[in-house]
């Protein structure tokens, strides 16, 4: 099926790379999925997604100081393919692959995904194993001067039919696993950006594997920043991508994504959504030796998931889930700001400077009007908007319900007028 035919509304769910960096086991997937069946699920959440290196034995054991363990063992197939470590995801072994896990989390009602990189395993074409449809051998198939500067997993792929027949088998193994979402890493973006780039190609490749595979997957690339002349690459290719790097817990990292989702807005569609990455919420950094509460505010917390959802972001959570305080919870199934994602939906910035922005999402099939007001700046700000500046469907007599705090505003001579701490935000909808 094309990929615009599904994932009309941005894809929301649980990504464990913020907890558990990389070295999340089987026992935390299952035990994060039962969470989000129980109390998330309901809200729109269904991505479980198990996110990088689940195919290496010792996965983090030397953090902080490393990240990817050079020359770990990792679990591999005849034909090249990774598979789960059968030691970190028991149901895994004999050959199982992810499908029992795959197979849980769908009796759950939930979607399953994982994280791959970019290309072929250089384990694969250091044993010369043989591509699955193809008569070469790895070694022949992986171009060895495409390398990811930070993992040292994989090669790039060669451009060429048994290049191909590499991706489609890989497509074609995670369809009979019961994958629904793949996040492609050291694809996004190059800080080469020339034509030594075989992520280009690779993503072309990729696609053309998954709408081979007989599978619905929805196609996410990562890390950004996404390069903006390219929006309709993206588009033509991925249904999601990452407009920013990593992005953390951190204020100077919150602040330029009004300029991020500034410049992406109008790319916002059915089946292509520019990623403004995961949610540090919660209970974050395990592995990196610094587990930790979000260092986010609660006004930050409400300023960034306002953005993300007047902006219509997917939205993946990265706390650890059994974790989750009753505050975060409340924070996270705002069901009134969560409809800013439908399919109907679409949101506009209005007007930002250095020290607030004002953000619209109107439903055309409904008629609701949000209206995000934030204040950017380090100090207590008004911040103010016409209502003819929002939408020609305001009159200026409309009621405002604060979707936050739940009080009610209104317009005075057209104009809403609003007090907001440092960082913060407030969402009316006029009803």
């Amino acid at each position: 099926m094309k990929k615009d035919r599904f994932a009309l509304t941005p894809p929301m769910g649980w990504n464990s790379y913020d907890y558990y960096d990389t070295a999340v086991t089987e026992e935390d997937v299952r035990r994060n999925a039962e969470v989000m069946h129980e109390k998330l699920q309901k809200y729109g959440y269904e991505y479980v997604v198990v996110d990088i290196s689940w195919y290496v034995r010792h996965a983090g054991v030397l953090r902080p100081e490393i990240q990817y363990t050079p020359f770990d063992e990792q679990a591999i197939d005849e034909y090249g393919r990774l598979l789960p470590d059968p030691v970190r995801f028991p149901s895994a072994a004999n050959g199982a692959g992810f499908k029992p896990l795959a197979d849980y989390i769908h009796s759950l009602g939930l979607k399953f995904g994982i994280h791959i990189m970019r290309g072929i395993p250089r384990l694969a074409a250091q044993k010369h194993l043989k591509v699955a449809g193809s008569s070469l051998t790895a070694d022949l198939v992986a171009d060895p001067s495409s390398i990811c500067p930070w993992n040292p997993d994989m090669y790039g792929v060669k451009n060429t039919p048994e290049g191909q027949a590499y991706y489609d088998s890989i497509a074609a193994l995670y369809a009979s696993w019961g994958v629904d979402f793949i996040k492609c890493d050291d694809i996004c973006h190059s800080p080469l950006y020339d034509e030594r780039f075989t992520g280009w190609y690779e993503t072309e490749m990729l696609r053309k594997a998954i709408d081979c595979c007989g599978r619905n997957i929805v196609l996410s690339l990562s890390p950004g920043p996404a390069h903006i002349d390219r929006a309709w690459f993206y588009r033509k290719n991925a249904n999601m991508w990452r407009i920013t790097d990593d992005f953390w817990d951190d204020w100077k990292l919150l602040k330029p994504m009004f300029w991020r989702c500034e410049m992406w807005q109008d790319h916002v569609r059915p089946g292509c959504f520019p990623d403004c990455d995961m949610l540090p919420v919660g209970k974050v950094g395990k592995v990196f030796g610094n587990e930790r509460t979000t260092l986010f505010t609660e006004e930050e917390q409400k300023t960034m998931l306002s953005l993300w959802c007047l902006f219509r972001s997917p939205l993946m959570i990265g706390a650890e889930l059994s974790m989750l305080d009753d505050w975060t919870l409340k924070l996270l199934t705002n069901e009134r700001l969560l409809s800013c994602l439908k399919e109907t939906a679409r949101g506009e910035q209005i007007e930002r400077d250095e020290d607030f922005a004002v953000w619209k999402n109107e439903d055309y099939k409904s008629g609701a009007v949000r209206i995000g007001l934030f204040n950017l700046s380090d100090e207590e700000l008004i911040v103010s908007v016409t209502a003819e500046e929002i939408s020609e469907r305001l009159t200026g007599d409309e009621t405002l319900a604060e979707l936050w705090g739940g009080e009610s505003s209104c317009f005075t001579d057209g104009v809403l007028s609003v007090g907001i701490p440092a960082h913060g935000v407030r969402i009316y909808e006029a009803v």
